[in-house]
Order: C-alpha cells, then structure tokens, then sequence
C-alpha cells in the first residue's frame, strides 16, 4: 500500500468561526476522498452556536480522508479533513536504515536504568510506592525490628493477670467462699468469659473440651443450647467484591406517537441565551394599541415610488425607522449594563437586530450603524439581512453587538407578546398583526388599520418613564408618519 509522508499530507482543524465557539455541527460535505480541492473551494457546511457557516480549505491538494460524517459535533481545534498537498502521485519513501547505535547521554541511561529495574514490592500495610530517582519514597537500607505491639500486649497480658490474682480472678488463684473452701477458677479466655457473661452460663457448670481442659466457646454455646439459641461464630471478615455497576436504563417511546429532536447548535445557544437574559435583567413590558392607517397608506406611495424600486418595502421598514427616530430622542435606551464594572455603557450607535425564524431556529442578525442609514439603504439592508437568515447563510459576525431588536410577531397573526431581551442588550419591540378593526377617528367609529406594540426593557438601566417614552413615541410616528420629518 502507498504510504505518505506526514509532511505531505494536511489536516483541515475545525476554526472557530465565530467568538469563542467550542464546536461546530458538520452539515454537509461538498468533498469526498479522492476529489481535487483548490486553496479557497468550500469543502463543507458547519453549524455553530450562532450560524450556519461554508468552511474554504486552504491550501490545493487531493483529499485523503473525512474524519467524521454528516450530523456529527466536533470540538473546535479537531482536525476534520487530510489533505495530500502533493496530489497524492508522491512515491513512497525508502526506509530509512537503522541509525548506528550511539552512546546514549548520561542522563539517558539513568532513565533507562530505571525503566529497566524490577518493580519493588510494595512495604506491607503501605500505599506507598518509589517514584522516580531522587522523588517520592526514599527505600530504607535497613530492617525494622520486631514490633513493640507484641511486647506491649504480653505485658498488658502480664499486668491485667495480676490484677485479676489481686482480686481472686487469677489463672491460679482462689477464691474465698463463704463456708471458707477453696473452689478452683475455671479456665477459659477473656472473650470466652464474656460470652459466658452474655448468655447468663455459669463457666463452673460447663465442661471443658480444649487442651489443658480450657472452656472453649462451643462449650459454652453447648452448656447455653437449652435455654438459649447458640451464638453464630464470627467470620473472617472478607471485602466483598463492588457490584457490577447498573446499566443506565434504556429510555423508551412510542416512535409512532413521540419524535425526539436532540437540542444543538443554534436551538441551544438560543434556549441557553434566553434562560440567562430572563434570570439575569429585570423585564417590564410596556404595550399600546395604534391606529397605523397612515403608514399603511404611506408604504403603498413608497412601493411607487422611483427611488424606492427593487427595494423590499413593508410595514416593518417604517417601523424600524420609528425606532431608530425614538431612540435618537431618548438616547439612553440604547445601552448595556456592565456587571463587573458597574456602569451603564450608552451606546452612540444603533445595531438594529431584526429577529428571524429558520429552519434552524431563531436568530437575530443586526443591522450595523442603522441610525446612520437613509430609508433606501435602511430598506436595502433589511432585504439582505431577512434573505440571507432564510437561506442560512448568516454569518456568525451579523448576530454580534446588537443594541436593540424588533420582533415581528404579527407575520404569524399574533397581537403581541411580552418579548424577552436579547443579552447584552436593553429593549425588544414586538409589533403585533395590523388587523382592521372599528376605531374612533375624528369623533367617529371607522374601520381602521390598528397594531398593537410591546417594548419589553432592562429595569436595571431603563426606568419606566424612559420606556414609556420610546413606546408612545413609536405609536405616534406610526400614527403620524410625517413625525419622521419633523422628529428626524
């Protein structure tokens, strides 16, 4: 078989795409082993946290191998294609010969030594073990004696007999009785004796069986057999050995009626990103309920109108550019809180995120500089943000920096909702479904356009005036379109 060089063959290590990603889902590959890739050609479709992202190869060769399958989460930094640089014609090398042995440093062949030498046993009763050379357990070149525990046992032994010859209970000793004759004690050890103790069986009326005519404790459980059950003579006591670990239960359903979607990629980082923003910043929700008749009429002039043609023009354009007008009133609303340094940061600029649905779940691009742009390159830009989220291909940078989001949730019928904050940043409008509905206009009750808007804040940062004043602020340009002259 051919054989490669390792210098000619390159693994493709999975990049980080985005800030601080730590892995990615492999999609789809465009490559298989034995295809030509070029430096810059696209050899998969990866999916972070953030985005759906194509992976460039970079450099020209053949591929050698893919290192795992569609479907398949992979750590950032783990090599997931090889590459052979050389267009995989390269010959395989010679083997090389043997170099001639050569002495081997100082330093070397202490380690070898070492290596080499038989494991000691290990002292018994120690955890103990020689490490290496000059580390660890130091190995004694001399032998303990004997140990002093025996010597103090039998003289414990000693001590305890002669204190039980002091009290008439030695081994020869006697004692008194009350008609004043002598009555020989019993033999029989001290655990013996307390047995004996513990049975209520008198050692006198018990017949020895052991040498020496010693009582045993099978005389004594034979002497305590009538009135007493015998007591079961102690085991060694042995370790047993750790049971066999359970198997973890195998979780199952009803595929017919159930369908498990394992949670990943963006879905993941979106639940995981809404759980902290709603633990961490204090929501309020503000809403008002507008007559947008006149917006509605002025989209229709600017669907006409020349400067606006190819442009993608809808309610939502008129309604971001309200925000962005509002914001410009009330400055402070476009801010974070910083929790480590304890400030507020007011942002000069507004990065308006635009929340969209995917296949692949929510995600929220923004639009950079937004407040800078004119209501044609405003429009512009909302085209090519919603597209590109459609198609997947939003980039992991077009999700980073918002300031402020709008959620169009009246696409799906929906009046309005109670938004919960992107993190990082301090308000989330949500425009509800423009429905036509009866509404006093100029002392009558007409059919009119009608919506209803919900701006959800941070607390921390954002009082209820200031929320108060960005909402009614919005639902009077909305009602009153030519604000965006006047206010702008």
């Amino acid at each position: 078989m051919t054989t490669m060089t390792e210098a000619s063959v390159r693994e493709f290590k999975m990049p980080d795409v985005g800030e601080g990603l730590t892995e990615a889902e492999i999609l789809k590959w465009y490559v298989q082993p034995g295809d030509t890739v070029t430096d810059g050609q696209v050899v998969c479709e990866v999916e972070t946290a953030k985005a759906a992202v194509e992976l460039p190869i970079p450099y020209d060769g053949v591929v050698s191998a893919l290192h795992f399958p569609e479907g398949t989460t992979v750590d950032v930094g783990t090599s997931i294609i090889a590459v052979d640089v050389t267009g995989g014609t390269a010959p395989a090398p010679a083997e090389a010969p043997a170099p001639a042995e050569t002495p081997a440093p100082a330093a070397e062949r202490a380690r070898s030594a070492v290596a080499a030498q038989p494991e000691e046993p290990k002292a018994e009763g120690s955890g103990r073990q020689p490490v290496l050379v000059g580390y660890g357990v130091a190995a004694s070149s001399t032998k303990r004696r004997p140990r002093k525990a025996a010597e103090a046992r039998v003289q414990e032994a000693a001590a305890a007999a002669v204190q039980s010859e002091l009290n008439g209970h030695g081994p020869a000793g006697h004692s008194v009785s009350g008609g004043g004759t002598d009555k020989p004690r019993p033999l029989a050890k001290p655990p013996v004796r307390k047995l004996a103790k513990d049975l209520g069986v008198d050692l006198a009326t018990v017949v020895p069986s052991g040498p020496d005519g010693v009582i045993t404790r099978e005389d004594v459980h034979a002497a305590a057999a009538p009135t007493q059950t015998p007591e079961p003579v102690p085991q060694p006591v042995t370790e047993a050995p750790a049971p066999a670990p359970a198997p973890a239960p195998v979780v199952s359903y009803d595929t017919a009626r159930e369908t498990r979607v394992p949670v990943k990629g963006v879905r993941k980082a979106t639940a995981a990103a809404m759980v902290g923003s709603a633990f961490t910043a204090p929501h309020v929700t503000e809403f008002v309920t507008v007559d947008v008749t006149r917006t509605l009429k002025l989209v229709e002039e600017l669907k006409r109108d020349k400067d606006m043609q190819g442009l993608r023009v809808n309610p939502l354009l008129l309604i971001a550019k309200a925000l962005l007008v509002a914001i410009k009133r009330n400055p402070d609303i476009n801010a974070s809180w910083d929790e480590a340094a304890q400030e507020i940061v007011v942002k000069h600029y507004v990065n308006l995120g635009i929340a969209a649905a995917t296949p692949r779940g929510l995600i929220v691009p923004n639009i950079k500089d937004a407040q800078a742009k004119t209501l044609p390159q405003l429009a512009e830009s909302l085209g090519e943000l919603v597209s590109t989220a459609r198609e997947g291909r939003t980039s992991p940078a077009a999700m980073q920096g918002g300031t402020v989001t709008i959620t169009n949730v009246g696409v799906f019928g929906v009046d309005t909702g109670t938004p919960i904050l992107n993190p990082g940043e301090s308000a989330i409008l949500a425009v509800g479904a423009i429905r036509l509905q009866p509404w006093v206009h100029k002392g009558k009750v007409k059919p009119r356009q009608v919506t209803t808007l919900a701006l959800s804040f941070d607390h921390r940062l954002v009082d209820g005036e200031l929320g108060s004043k960005v909402l009614a602020d919005v639902a009077a340009i909305l009602e009153q379109p030519k604000r965006l002259i006047t206010w702008a």
